[in-house]
């Protein structure tokens, strides 16, 4: 039986922080064994250094690394203990037997604290506080084994629970801190998807506006025309024809995804935007400092107005983040409208958006909520030549030839 050669790289980096954690172990036991009368200096390095092995585990499975610490730490800090108690009772050796001990037990007090903050900042409030009480009580089961009498007893208490709270202390505010960052920043992007569906809202209503007008401007001429000019009346229904079956398919695709909420301030009074009027674009970039090279690859047709739209408002701001944050001298549009979509690529030389989750990341969820809305494709990031990229895929009806 073969065994697969794919196997996971998760499951293979879990593989060896586990055989690191339990090398870890045994290391820890071999040093306290070995390492002679008194672990001062240099002699206690390689107890703290050890702790690298355990790394691994901490950060990809912490609770069974703290198991494993605190497992190790009490049996180490026994066995120094026993280790220099038969010394001392053979060879007379002075500091006492509890020394190495309370050595031992401090710097694995202070990895074990390091850990548990690093629960409290990772795991949920409960898991942490567990967790505490859990080493805490370990180690003060070790401390009654090398600390004799009530007053080194108390002593050792009071360091440990002083660090074991300090420790927790911190990791939780580091977990609080950054679960309030992350709610302010989904807070902010839902706030920009709700500002950006009401300002399509106002757009669509802009394009149904106009649409109405021209069925009822039509259907006027061919109310007065019908008796004595046919031919002119078959036109203007014609005409409402068309009106009528784009506008319903902008309204099905567009006001599906909208909410119902209604601004209350006036919407533009100006017709919609479309393609047609990159030029106002080009020459306001022009005006900033920035050139804009607009490309089309094959031949310009008339398009669905909420494409129009939704296109034309994605290279407004594609250009806009250009100006205020790239610091490129020139961006290059290309439009693509092959049969049944649309590609709009921007391309620039400058430093991106990196470092500016403001309005550049505002700008992009807009974006992204416009080619959604329209059933389309939206990606948007750093190139690896340098500079910025925002493609755009937009889904064209059938009809549309």
């Amino acid at each position: 039986m073969k065994v697969p050669l794919d196997v996971p790289r998760s499951f293979l980096a879990e593989v060896l922080a586990w055989c690191s954690g339990i090398a870890y172990v045994v290391l820890l036991h071999v040093v306290v064994l070995n390492t002679g009368r008194e672990l001062t200096g240099m002699r206690l390095l390689p107890a703290a250094l050890l702790v690298v092995l355990l790394l691994p585990l901490v950060r990809c499975r912490p609770l069974p690394a703290l198991a494993l610490l605190l497992t190790a730490s009490f049996l180490a800090t026994l066995r120094a203990d026993s280790v220099m108690a038969a010394a001392q009772h053979v060879m007379d050796i002075v500091p006492p037997a509890q020394t190495q001990a309370w050595q031992i037990a401090s710097v694995q007090a202070v990895l074990t604290d390091l850990t548990v903050g690093w629960i409290a900042a990772t795991r949920s409030r409960r898991t942490a506080v567990v967790a505490a009480l859990v080493a805490l009580g370990v180690q003060i089961g070790a401390a009654s084994y090398y600390r004799g009498g009530s007053s080194p007893f108390l002593a050792a208490l009071v360091f440990l629970a002083l660090m074991m709270v300090t420790a927790w202390t911190v990791g939780y505010s580091v977990r609080e801190r950054r679960q309030h960052t992350a709610d302010l920043r989904a807070r902010a992007a839902e706030q920009a998807v709700v500002a950006e569906r009401l300002r399509i809202a106002r757009e669509l209503h802009d394009m149904v506006a106009h649409s109405i007008g021209v069925i009822a401007i039509q259907a006027g001429v061919g109310r007065r025309v019908i008796d004595t000019q046919p031919s002119e009346a078959r036109n203007a229904l014609a005409a409402i024809e068309d009106t009528s079956r784009d506008t319903l398919a902008g309204l099905r695709r567009m006001l599906g995804a909208l909410r119902q909420t209604a601004p209350e301030d006036g919407a533009p009074l100006g017709p919609a935007p479309g393609l047609a009027d990159l030029d106002v674009l080009v020459e306001r970039a022009q005006g900033t400092g920035v050139r804009v090279d607009v490309e089309w690859r094959r031949e310009r047709r008339p398009l669905p107005a909420e494409i129009e739209l939704s296109g034309y408002r994605i290279i407004q701001e594609a250009i806009t983040n250009v100006v205020r944050h790239s610091g490129a001298p020139a961006c290059r549009v290309t439009i693509d409208c092959q049969e049944d979509d649309l590609f709009i690529e921007i391309t620039d030389e400058g430093r991106g958006l990196s470092g500016l989750p403001g309005a550049a990341g505002y700008g992009l969820t807009g974006m992204r909520e416009r080619a959604a809305l329209l059933h389309g494709e939206f990606t948007a990031g750093p190139r690896p030549e340098g500079g910025f990229r925002v493609a755009v895929r937009l889904p064209l009806p059938v009809a549309v030839t």
